[in-house]
């Protein structure tokens, strides 16, 4: 297995498999396990977060270990230092760096010269983390993956293309409905395609959001407008609209269907307030399984599993 963990394509369905089911079997075991103790974590976040942060940072320190966050203008990155350079100081002293950046080529040219696991907290092509999350979520839900279709709603986005490789690594059935040029690229549908031909998931990509949550057993959606994308947010508003899980799109899917978001939610805009908080949202068990899933992660990157 790889030392990083920067996509799931860089591993085998196996190894996500594995990780989708240690994120379940550490969440029933709480507190008591301390494999990581003594170890320490460094977290580097050029993008604001939530979920991804805390849960390192407490997923850590449950873990046994202690994690330290670095703040990118108070490490001298912001001065012109070498991510090269930076990357083999930092492998000195931790045991494990978490990176949340722009550039998915920043993230894995630190991880080139980094002797230590680096683990990708996002970047603007992927969120590896936040995709083990999810189908950690769908299998509590159901008990299996075997059988289920996920609809995506929304933009093409890093949460998108981590969630279309993981079904298709993991047989998951994968619709994606996204305006007209906001698909995911064609190098990662192209990749998915792959992994979907071993797994017999299908993919299918459209335009209107109706067919792609029809028989869905879950529906996902996320911002229309992600970190770094603020100077399109008018542009944005426009094309998106009509772009939402709401009560009519939950009609198409199956009648458990559940509705699924990555978070910070906007209701109103890719999400009604009626689903978001109605008894077919699980977006905060998924929020909660973040924190398990990085738990998982950094057992198996840390730790040596």
């Amino acid at each position: 297995m790889p030392k990083d963990f920067l996509k799931l394509s860089d591993h085998t369905p196996e190894d996500i498999r594995w990780l989708v089911e240690e994120t379940l079997r550490t969440k029933r075991a709480g507190r008591s396990e301390k494999p990581l103790a003594g170890k320490s974590l460094g977290m580097i976040f050029t993008k604001s977060s939530t979920r991804t942060r805390i849960g390192f940072e407490v997923g850590m320190y449950q873990l046994g270990g202690y994690a330290t966050t670095l703040r990118p203008d108070e490490i001298q990155l912001t001065r012109g230092e070498s991510l090269r350079d930076t990357a083999q100081v930092l492998s000195r002293f931790l045991d494990g760096l978490v990176v949340r950046t722009y550039s998915q080529e920043e993230l894995e040219e630190l991880a080139a010269h980094a002797t230590i696991p680096i683990i990708n907290a996002l970047t603007d092509k992927y969120h590896p983390c936040q995709a083990i999350a999810d189908y950690a979520t769908m299998l509590e839900v159901k008990g299996t993956l075997k059988g289920l279709k996920v609809a995506y709603i929304g933009d093409g986005n890093n949460v998108a293309n981590s969630l279309l490789m993981g079904g298709a690594m993991l047989g998951v059935d994968v619709a994606l409905a996204t305006p007209k040029n906001y698909a995911p690229p064609q190098d990662v549908l192209k990749t998915a395609a792959g992994f979907a031909a071993q797994s017999g998931a299908r993919i299918d990509l459209t335009e209107n959001p109706l067919n792609a949550a029809r028989h869905a057993n879950f529906v996902y959606t996320d911002v229309w407008v992600s970190m770094g994308q603020e100077g399109e947010e008018n542009i944005r508003r426009k094309e998106f609209k009509g772009f939402i899980i709401d009560d009519a799109l939950m009609k198409e899917a199956k009648p458990d269907c559940k509705a699924m978001h990555c978070l910070p939610a906007h209701r109103g805009e890719e999400i009604s307030a009626s689903v978001m908080d109605g008894p077919a949202s699980i977006v905060f068990d998924q929020a909660e399984n973040k924190m398990h899933a990085q738990k998982a992660i950094l057992k198996k990157f840390l730790g040596g599993k």
